[in-house]
């Protein structure tokens, strides 16, 4: 199992946080307490570890520590990034009202490139073509006039969860 953890970065954490946070990012131990095991590698207890992230989580620094599905292990292996083009006025709106859809996994609001006039991205998984372009329409039905392209994703070439401080720790 991946876990992911998303880490607002910050220049005042010490060399064993540091190195906390960079364990973190990997994959952890399939046991029943992999925060002791972590612990254990680092010199720190299993409650030393729980309260730094206590700290980092009353800190803003870590928002969540959440489990990566394989989606394509799972059934799902058909997805897409839709790429739309919104008002200035209308991307919070639009940004939350894709973000409920159960089956949108990303949304994010992007900077227009010259000559690529998207400037909102949302990702859907699914488990036959014909359930992506299903999800898909239903998208397009939401907001009427609305410039979009879908890109159907062709193989996947690399995927993997980013390593905190990889340089700073062994590795």
């Amino acid at each position: 199992m991946s876990l992911e953890v998303i880490f607002k970065n910050s220049n005042s954490l010490n060399e064993k946080e540091k190195a906390l946070v960079h364990e973190l990012s990997g994959d952890l131990p399939l046991c029943p307490r992999p925060f002791e095991v972590i612990g254990q590698k680092l010199g720190l207890c299993e409650e030393e570890v729980l309260e730094v992230l206590k700290n980092f989580k009353q800190l803003g620094y870590i928002r969540r520590i959440g489990a990566i599905l394989v989606h394509q292990l799972s059934g799902f292996n058909y997805n897409a990034m839709l790429a739309w083009r919104f008002p200035e006025e209308d991307i919070v709106k639009a940004g939350e009202r894709f973000a409920s859809l159960p089956y949108v996994t990303h949304c994010y609001e992007r900077e227009m490139a010259p000559g690529w006039p998207y400037n909102v991205y949302t990702m859907i998984h699914a488990p036959s073509h014909e359930e992506l372009q299903k999800m898909a329409d239903e998208m397009v039905s939401i907001f009427e006039n609305i410039d979009w392209v879908i890109l159907k994703s062709v193989r996947e070439l690399k995927k993997e969860s980013i390593r905190y401080y990889a340089d700073k720790t062994n590795k």
